[in-house]
């Protein structure tokens, strides 16, 4: 199979850079942002607060990163994503030397497009939570520890356990359990004992402590010296075991209150949309890994690696036994997906193995790519109907695709054909549909609006609304504050509220200038009614910005 072009690779960070154009969604990632926003304000980099209250639910690495990029290049929405979108880029980078280590330059390649065309990677460029540097740097460790045992110099070690520590100040102790997961499997069933007792590891852990330290602080001077604090509903909670034990472990044990009681199947189904396409290749090669392994009576030869396929089976079984499980979670386990996929491609194409396989996989693939393709063109003409400009571009991109997918003598067309359909799917997804859809989203239209007009914040409430709001004080720069109750000697100067809230305001004799009004729906949990441009109109609700006279 040849390799990979490096032009292929601009022209994805190229789209990944256009999300940078897309507004944060509510809730999370306009809620990261709005707390990276509060925490460049105020200068504290060790305490975290969410408009002003103490904040304890993910560590501080996103917040850094992205309040420092805000420092620099301002409040908006490149200085937030700008720091997650080099970290996704530097995972693909990470994938491709691990797999360099373990196969080769060809395989290594077929792995980073893997990784890089696959739905979720697209979303977590877009929709920017902790899940992309959390991804980042696991995939980044294991790579540079790999490439120590290979190479025996030490500052890959160092540099390994170093990543080790931004994931866990990124998202917990996962960042260092997959790891393990990865080079136990691989250890015990090549039985290389010695591996698990070398002093070197002291070296690591102790630089895992000296970047955790200033997170450690921070926790126990805001949360531990404050037993009287009452966070999450809890009184004296304190805040390193939150991150040490409760976070993580706390959900399987059930001492964590968060539960949504899904089964060790949630995250399975899951990847089928967010590891599309590649999770229809990606099973059959887990089921052929794990059978040859059976085979072989659980023992492996030192050419062989089951670090991906024991790192993954782990941690999606780790993952899978929280109490509480998003479809996110097991995004840090993507790049093992891509090198187990991204093997299975080479032998079958090159190696000519699995022949059954691929001649049911490749025409399977190419009806998922017309399907796709054909979703995107309801998407552009009749979902949101978009100019004649994306139609013909989409004319051009189906037509490049039937030529891709009918010509014969093309050598990896089971990989060339459904990467190429999520690039393009992914063009008119971020350059339309999102662009679109932030459209409805009540909280970024109106604080883009108070900040263009240098309307101060403060002189802004929300009365009597009941949807997503987090992004209103990123965008609008300074905290909107609700009213509760509405005082007709004293109004404020602004108002944003809905229908009823509207009402209300004119059967109190409110005199008002109306400044901004538009619909709104929360875009993060999309509906059929919405879709469907018949019924849209049925689901969509109003908002208005009013000026009090």
């Amino acid at each position: 199979m040849p390799k990979v072009p490096f032009w292929v690779f601009i022209l994805i960070v190229l789209l990944y850079f256009t999300a940078i154009r897309v507004d944060t969604m509510d809730i999370d990632a306009s809620q990261y942002a709005e707390i990276s926003r509060e925490m460049m304000k105020s200068g504290d980099y060790l305490h975290i607060t969410d408009r002003g209250m103490d904040y304890l639910d993910k560590p501080p690495f996103l917040f850094w990163a992205s309040a420092t990029s805000m420092k620099v290049f301002g409040v908006s929405n490149f200085g937030y994503k700008l720091p997650s979108i080099l970290f996704a880029l530097l995972a693909l980078y990470a994938t491709y030397r691990l797999t360099k280590i373990l196969y080769d330059e060809a395989t290594g390649r077929i792995a980073a497009l893997i990784l890089a065309t696959c739905q979720g990677m697209f979303l977590m460029t877009n929709d920017i939570r902790c899940d992309t540097i959390l991804m980042s740097c696991v995939i980044t460790s294991i790579w540079l520890i790999k490439e120590w045992y290979v190479r025996c110099k030490i500052g890959y070690l160092l540099a390994g356990f170093a990543f080790i520590g931004l994931g866990m100040m990124t998202k917990g102790p996962i960042a260092l359990i997959v790891p393990v997961f990865c080079f136990s499997s691989d250890w015990i069933l090549k039985r290389e004992w010695r591996n698990f007792f070398r002093p070197a590891y002291l070296l690591g852990f102790i630089i895992i402590g000296i970047i955790l330290l200033p997170m450690s602080i921070g926790l126990y001077q805001q949360f531990d010296m404050h037993p009287e604090k009452i966070v999450n509903g809890i009184k004296g909670s304190s805040g390193l075991r939150f991150f040490y034990w409760s976070q993580s472990f706390g959900r399987i044990t059930g001492e964590s209150p968060w539960k949504n009681d899904v089964d060790l199947s949630f995250l399975l189904f899951n990847m089928v949309w967010s590891f599309l396409p590649w999770i229809f290749l990606f099973l059959p090669a887990l089921i052929i890994n794990i059978i040859q392994l059976v085979r072989q009576k659980f023992r492996l030869q030192p050419h062989q690696e089951f670090l991906t396929t024991g790192g993954f089976i782990l941690a999606y079984l780790a993952l899978g036994s929280s109490a509480y499980q998003l479809p996110h979670y097991i995004f840090v386990a993507f790049p093992l997906a891509a090198i187990i996929t991204s093997h299975l491609l080479v032998q079958m194409v090159e190696e000519q193995q699995f022949v059954k396989l691929y001649k049911f996989i490749l025409p399977f693939f190419m009806a998922i790519s017309f399907v796709l393709l054909l979703v995107s063109l309801a998407l552009i003409t009749y979902v949101f109907p978009a100019g004649w400009s994306l139609i013909v571009l989409w004319a051009v991109c189906f037509s490049a695709l039937l030529y891709l997918a009918f010509r014969k003598k093309l050598h990896g067309k089971i990989l060339w054909l459904p990467a190429s359909t999520m690039i393009i799917v992914n063009i008119f997804v971020t350059y339309h549909l999102y662009t679109t859809l932030l459209k409805y989203q009540v909280g970024s239209q109106v604080g883009r609006y108070i900040h263009d007009h240098s309307i101060d914040p403060k002189e802004v409430l929300c009365y009597d609304m009941h949807d997503p709001l987090n992004s209103l004080d990123f965008y609008a720069q300074g905290f909107v504050d609700e009213l509760s109750s509405f005082d007709s000697a004293r109004p404020p100067k602004h108002i944003l509220t809905g229908d009823n809230g509207l009402n209300d305001l004119k059967q109190k004799g409110i005199l008002f200038d109306m400044e901004k009004q538009g619909t709104l729906f929360k875009v993060s949990e999309l509906t059929p009614e919405f879709l469907n441009p018949t019924t849209r109109s049925k689901v969509l609700k109003s908002y208005y910005l009013l000026k009090i006279k």
